[in-house]
């Protein structure tokens, strides 16, 4: 059983170490709906106004709105389903099923300018599966991962003429990770980039020997990760009327330039059996978010109904090539780097939504969010699964008063299932989002 167990768990030990850079979301790391109006409409966002979440969205369509000052306050959820099959083993269902992502916007618009603020959640999610589930390799501790990615934003938007719209805006970005992950000795080994230094240098050859090895860094927190990093991006945005019912817009977002991640000087650790433990610092090394190009359209087909299409190529393949990260010891001394491959491919989303405009208070919102699979079958791993592809979104909005709206959208995503090498992992998810909007 011994024998079997290490056979079909080192391809996914392999996998698990694979994943430091991998982030959890919708569209591989990318939510499929910034906001719950872009939600509700399968993600298409990019040629209709929707509120304060443009600035994720398209800054230029903050110029779509009304004059005055908005402020929005939001909160999302992403409920992840995920389980990992192993052959002769019980099936590992991840105990990761709810994420919470909050978020808040505030612009002012003032005739052909607008400008603001805002805060929002990128993408976070992880999984956890327990200290007796296959994954752990009989290390006795749970292995877990959670990523959270977000920003910090500054729009501006202004009304070139009658027709033209252009937006843009400066993000400060950030990123934070726990991972608890075992792996075999040998696994371990075989990904060692360069030359080891230190006692800990000269440690690893006994601890490749070992049925199992441990890197650990995580402070179990909900709102932030053991490793850490921040840095900027931005992104620019138009639309233009072409017609009087047909809007079309597009966007562009720039790829993120973070610095690396890191836990403190002891906030990781490495571990194996036979009484192996070493605290030390963990780097991931340039994890970044990619580019994306949007396009898209809004067509206004009669005074009740909009229709909404968008395209993004989002440029995982240029951020997704290799995964990095260095350990440098705080107890024997030493470091040792780790190169994984993980050659992404760039991904193509499609989002199509329409807005029904019942009566003065009530509108509904349904969509369609069509996405590839960027990530190959045999980098698939349990702690970062993100391979779900479609979603079917719905939702609404309710005017209260003058001042106040409410808006809400959820998302299905369908199980998907790969076959990896030595392992079977299925995900579906169900994905909520509630605002409060309040004008002045």
């Amino acid at each position: 059983m011994h024998i079997q167990f290490k056979k079909q768990t080192t391809a996914i030990a392999a996998a698990i170490l694979m994943t430091g850079s991998s982030a959890w979301a919708t569209n591989g790391m990318i939510l499929e709906g910034y906001g719950p109006v872009a939600l509700a409409m399968g993600g298409a966002a990019t040629a209709i106004e929707n509120g304060t979440a443009a600035m994720m969205n398209n800054p230029a369509t903050l110029q779509m709105g009304p004059d005055g000052t908005r402020f929005d306050l939001a909160v999302g959820v992403l409920g992840p389903k995920v389980s990992t099959a192993i052959p002769g083993f019980p099936t590992a269902n991840s105990g990761g099923t709810s994420y919470v992502m909050p978020a808040f916007g505030w612009v002012r618009k003032a005739g052909t300018l607008s400008y603001g603020v805002g805060m929002f959640g990128q993408g976070g999610m992880g999984t956890e599966y327990a200290a007796n589930s296959a994954l752990a390799m009989g290390s006795g501790a749970d292995v877990r991962s959670e990523l959270s990615v977000g920003r910090v934003l500054f729009p501006v938007a202004m009304q070139v003429n009658d027709k033209l719209n252009v937006g843009a805006t400066l993000d400060f970005a950030w990123s934070n990770l726990d991972m608890k992950m075992a792996a075999t000795g040998a696994q371990l080994g075989g990904m060692v980039n360069g030359m080891p230094s230190g006692n800990l240098g000269m440690a690893l050859p006994q601890l490749a020997q070992s049925p199992w090895a441990r890197i650990d860094f995580s402070n179990n927190s909900d709102f932030s990760g053991a490793a850490k990093a921040t840095g900027w991006t931005g992104k620019l945005g138009m639309t233009y009327q072409a017609t009087p019912d047909l809007t079309v817009g597009a966007s562009y977002h720039l790829k993120t330039a973070q610095g690396d991640m890191k836990t403190s000087a002891k906030g990781a650790s490495m571990s194996a059996p036979g009484g192996f433990a070493d605290v030390g610092q963990l780097k991931v090394l340039n994890f970044q978010m990619p580019a994306t190009l949007a396009i898209g359209m809004a067509f206004k087909s009669s005074p009740a109904l909009t229709l909404a299409a968008d395209v993004k190529r989002v440029e995982w393949s240029k951020v997704m090539k290799q995964f990095s990260m260095n350990y440098t010891s705080a107890g024997m001394g030493g470091s040792v780097s780790f190169a994984m491959p993980q050659n992404w491919a760039d991904q193509t989303v499609v989002s199509l939504g329409a807005a029904y405009r019942m009566n003065d208070v009530l509108t509904l919102r349904g969509g369609l969010n069509l996405a590839s699979n960027p990530i190959p079958k045999d980098m698939t791993n349990p702690l970062f699964p993100a391979i779900v592809e479609n979603h079917v979104t719905l939702g609404a909005a309710y005017q209260l008063s003058k001042q106040w709206q409410l808006d809400a959208a959820m998302s299905h995503a369908g199980k998907v299932t790969v076959a990896t090498p030595g392992a079977s992992i299925s995900h579906n998810q169900n994905n909520w989002q509630l605002l409060a909007s309040y004008r002045y």
